[in-house]
């Protein structure tokens, strides 16, 4: 598996596969062709369907723009590479005529065709740590908690890492608990977390504890719509909602810092199983592979923060993930708004309701996290492709009739 570093990327909304993906992909571009002068960019399936809500022409321009390239962009929502629904085609007009393509196939990552997309180094060995029944098998050999396997095989030095991550999505919380107005793009929604956190220092017992977890997931969600610097958890679509968790957490029990690291540890190690196994790419599998992972990340790290052993952090993991089975990828006009930001902040709060659940058990139940990865992976290829992020069905759909 990857090093938590590809997991956990900073970089500004609205999405990672359709805004931060594109970016780095030309970047990529032109750093294998400095002499171009003039790009023209090709937009395919997913990419083109939702890409103007998700501001990929414009992360393309941008990324040209800096090193003073013209741009030429053009659309085709209904051609489809066969390798990832993101895939993005760059071809140099001035002075050569070098072209690749390129893949963007979640979190923020991109592949060029041809090339191996293992090539980034793994510092976890699969055949020890690369599904959850391996990774807790190492964990009760050892006698490790899980968050102890990513120190193990990434040094003390990933926690340094961690501490960054952690400085960005409590920022991004700071920053969408003042914002106010009108989120950018043509749905004209307001943002929420403002008044939602106002509103739930007025109330007392569960219904408060619950708010202002709820305001803080929308804050991050919201700041991430207005295209503000946010982590991916494991994407842009998805980021609102562990740190939410973590945030709300943290002010509730008083915890130290050094524990919401390790948490972020563990919460990561449960988002590379699923990405190595399955998918976080909304394109691909829906958004089970989005906010679904989100919670099952969140509720390992809920569990894991309120005390709980590995197996009942597996069992958090499991239900978060489990029950965003089949769920849809369908944003109104593309952009990552209805019903992404609600997704994020419910999600929120069932990852915490996964962990009270698990924790009042013994970690035991019938089915294993990895069975569910296998799962989501038969589900999200047997949803038609117009529910997985092209806004040609589902709830998108409904708002255009």
């Amino acid at each position: 598996m990857e090093s938590l570093r590809e997991l956990y990327r900073i970089g500004y909304g609205p999405s990672s596969s359709h805004t931060m993906g594109p970016r780095t992909a030309t970047e990529l571009f032109i750093s294998r062709h400095p002499e171009a002068r003039k790009v023209k960019a090709e937009l395919f399936g997913s990419l083109a369907a939702t890409g103007k809500g998700h501001l990929t022409d414009q992360a393309i321009r941008e990324a040209l723009a800096e090193k003073g390239i013209e741009a030429e962009i053009y659309w085709f929502p209904d051609q489809e590479k066969p390798f990832h629904p993101n895939a993005l085609t760059l071809t140099e007009l001035l002075p050569g005529n070098a072209t690749e393509t390129y893949y963007s196939v979640g979190g923020g990552k991109v592949i060029r065709e041809g090339e191996d997309k293992n090539s980034v180094p793994e510092p976890y060995p699969n055949e020890k740590v690369g599904t959850m029944s391996r990774l807790l098998k190492f964990c009760d050999e050892n006698g490790y908690q899980i968050w102890e396997t990513a120190i193990e095989f990434e040094g003390e030095e990933i926690l340094d890492y961690m501490a960054e991550i952690w400085a960005v999505m409590k920022d991004a919380i700071k920053r969408g608990l003042d914002a106010e107005g009108v989120l950018p793009g043509g749905l004209h929604l307001q943002r929420k977390a403002c008044q939602s956190y106002a509103k739930s220092k007025d109330f007392t017992g569960s219904l408060g504890n619950a708010a202002h977890a709820f305001a803080f997931s929308l804050a991050v969600s919201e700041e991430n719509a207005g295209g503000g610097k946010i982590v991916t958890a494991p994407t842009c679509g998805s980021c609102g909602v562990l740190p939410g968790v973590l945030f709300h957490l943290m002010r509730e029990y008083d915890l130290p810092e050094i524990r919401v690291l390790r948490a972020l540890l563990t919460a990561g190690l449960v988002g590379n199983i699923v990405k190595t196994n399955g998918s976080i790419s909304g394109a691909e599998v829906g958004c089970q592979g989005e906010v679904g992972v989100a919670c099952a990340m969140a509720g390992a790290a809920a569990a894991q923060l309120t005390g709980g052993t590995i197996r009942q952090i597996e069992y958090a993991a499991e239900m978060g993930l489990e029950h965003h089975l089949g769920l849809t990828c369908d944003p109104l006009m593309g952009l990552v708004q209805i019903p992404c930001i609600e997704r994020n902040a419910m999600a929120c709060m069932r990852a915490i309701d996964h962990a009270t659940y698990a924790i009042m058990g013994d970690g035991r139940h019938k089915i294993s996290f990895d069975d569910v990865v296998e799962v989501m992976m038969e589900t999200g290829h047997a949803l038609p492709s117009l529910y997985r992020e092209t806004s040609m069905g589902g709830l998108a759909r409904i708002h255009e009739i």
